[in-house]
């Protein structure tokens, strides 16, 4: 069953989404060569608590951590680390977090110093194709129209859309029905009614689909080797359409900060350590 909020409960909702967002927009800006992913999960953790938030992932099924860093091939849950960013990186910073009773939820994946165009390509597209399939956020349609919008933008610029994680839905829990796929043809699935709350979040690769699980059993990579990116929004279905929760100032310079055709062109280079 898909639980529909009510007003009240979506103001709850507005201000724990609106600390992932702070936060998010913070360690962006401290991503760079030489600075660790367990670095900004210290920040992260520090500046939630802050906000009179507690983080949602740290011991979430056993998960150590307050943010999934997901370096390079790391497509989602990668466990922060000593090893310091390395210019030409990509990486991808999911969090959420509790707060009055309410989870948020969001990603970004960000270039660390200069990368190359096609890198710079695979986030530009990852992040309109989740703007691609928040369009499709409206009262009478479907869940599966998230999903076939998605996949139709990643395939049609060259890339793969991995299919073993999926978005979901959000509220007094952090996974919530429905699960949404990031493929699948449109008009399927539940309808979308006003009060719906749903964290859509596209995970694309340079390559192939296929993922494997590292052996730490949390780091998902990409079994070719292939850079993957992630972003994911949390997304209010309203009357008057889609009402993103998540959303951080100029997102724009997520994606296009570094690129150059002088940058690195070894694409399948990672700083991941296992």
């Amino acid at each position: 069953m898909i639980v529909r909020k009510s007003p009240a409960e979506l103001e709850r909702m507005r201000a724990a989404n609106a600390v992932v967002a702070s936060v998010l927009a913070e360690l962006r800006k401290l991503v760079a060569p030489g600075v660790s992913t367990q670095d900004l999960d210290a920040v992260a953790e520090r500046q939630i608590h802050e906000a009179g938030a507690v983080p949602a992932f740290k011991g979430y099924h056993g998960y150590p951590a307050t943010l999934c860093a997901s370096v390079n091939e790391a497509v989602v849950h990668g466990i922060p680390s000593e090893t310091p960013l390395v210019a030409g990186d990509i990486v991808s910073l999911d969090m959420g977090v509790l707060l009055d009773g309410f989870y948020g939820d969001s990603a970004i994946t960000v270039p660390v110093g200069q990368v190359p165009v096609r890198t710079t390509e695979l986030l530009r597209v990852t992040h309109e194709s989740l703007e691609r399939g928040i369009e499709q956020v409206r009262v009478g349609g479907h869940v599966s129209d998230i999903g076939h919008a998605v996949q139709k933008h990643v395939e049609a610029n060259g890339f793969a859309v991995v299919r073993e994680f999926v978005g979901h839905g959000i509220g007094t829990e952090l996974h919530e029905e429905p699960q949404i796929p990031n493929y699948g043809k449109p008009g399927r699935g539940s309808e979308l009614k006003a009060g719906m709350v749903f964290a859509i979040e596209p995970m694309v690769t340079m390559g192939g689909p296929a993922v494997r699980v590292l052996g730490d059993n949390w780091t998902a990579v990409t079994r070719d080797g292939s850079l993957a990116a992630h972003f994911e929004h949390t997304v209010v279905v309203s009357e008057v359409g889609p009402e993103v929760l998540t959303q951080i100032a100029e997102s724009d310079a997520i994606v296009n900060a570094g690129a150059g055709d002088d940058a690195p062109v070894d694409e399948s280079a990672s700083s991941l350590r296992g």
